[in-house]
């Protein structure tokens, strides 16, 4: 579990980031641009989840790519 990589997509200012624990990555105007971007990013670095949350911090989408111990929940 300790290699388990966790990345979140998450709405900032009208914009969307993308972060891994508490670090900035990149910024996207298109929250499909981020979305994209993140999935290449978590399935270059797997076990890996990625996670896109809404403005509200609930989840509004995720998901597990490699042989990762915590899946993508229904």
């Amino acid at each position: 579990m300790a290699n388990h990589k966790v990345y979140q997509i998450v709405p900032s200012g009208g914009w969307w980031q993308i972060r891994h624990e508490n670090s900035f990555i990149s910024t996207h105007r298109i929250k499909d641009e981020a979305i994209a971007v993140g999935q290449k990013i978590a399935i270059g670095k797997q076990p890996s989840h990625l996670v896109v949350q809404r403005a509200d911090g609930t989840v509004e989408t995720e998901w597990t790519y490699g042989d990762d111990p915590v899946p993508a929940k229904s």
